[in-house]
């Protein structure tokens, strides 16, 4: 079964490599097809089977013969990845639907926020819809209470908003990815969220900043810390981040 799952989870990457790319571009995530963004010639369905065709072409365009990006056959394997780690994780069932999708949410959210230092607010509100959707399914099957994922949701809207507020360190997009993991992972999972992204963050930061990739100055998208942060979050547990404590 894990092997379908990771199966699952690069065919999915490679759909969120449409969605990373052309939604800062303001386009169709349906229209056109698939096609080279240097000669714009239409791919085939041999030039798309994911990672397979990245190898076999040498990471060139079969028409025109120039360079594809290592990210896309990347985040297809990572995908793969950090789904079949769900799987291990929580099994089949709500929850591994419920964080599996919300890790697809954070992957895309992240990798646009590092190209272009915006988080996209339909997505993340997207995201968010999907949220409640598995707050009702779990309160009506479950007995689950709605209220844990409510408070979760007011904890990330204030510590960040709080942050944002008094320093402008942090901007309107990080406030709506933390109320998104909120959603999802309830109050207690949102605190050692915030602290472990936080940690990332800062680390990153630091990396950076001594390595002079960046300075001070420069602002630092704390996107793809805050997906880290939830997936570490979501795969250790409550338990184990106590007993580790």
């Amino acid at each position: 079964m894990g092997f379908i799952v990771i199966l699952y989870g690069i065919v999915i990457g490679s759909f969120l490599n449409v969605c990373i790319y052309r939604i800062p571009n303001n386009q169709s995530l349906i229209s056109p097809p698939s096609h080279c963004g240097n000669c714009d010639t239409r791919l085939k369905w041999k030039d798309l089977i994911p990672i397979v065709s990245y190898l076999w072409l040498k990471g060139k365009c079969r028409y025109c013969e120039s360079k594809i990006s290592m990210r896309y056959p990347l985040v297809e394997g990572i995908t793969g990845i950090l789904l079949v780690g769900i799987y291990f994780r929580y099994g089949i069932g709500v929850s591994f639907f419920k964080y599996s999708l919300l890790t697809l949410f954070l992957i895309v959210i992240a990798l646009i926020d590092y190209d272009t230092t915006d988080v996209y607010s339909s997505v993340v509100y997207s995201g968010m819809a999907v949220g409640i959707i598995f707050i009702l399914i779990e309160t009506v099957a479950y007995s689950h209470s709605i209220t844990n994922y409510i408070i979760g949701g007011l904890i990330g809207l204030g510590v960040i908003g709080l942050i944002y507020v008094l320093t402008g360190g942090m901007g309107v997009g990080d406030i709506e990815i933390a109320v998104l993991c909120g959603l999802f992972l309830g109050w207690k999972l949102e605190i050692y969220f915030l602290l472990i992204s936080f940690i990332i963050g800062g680390t990153i930061a630091v990396m950076l900043i001594a390595s002079k990739k960046k300075s001070k100055d420069e602002y630092i998208p704390l996107g793809p810390s805050l997906a880290m942060g939830a997936y570490i979050v979501l795969i250790i547990g409550e338990q184990y981040i106590l007993n580790f404590i």
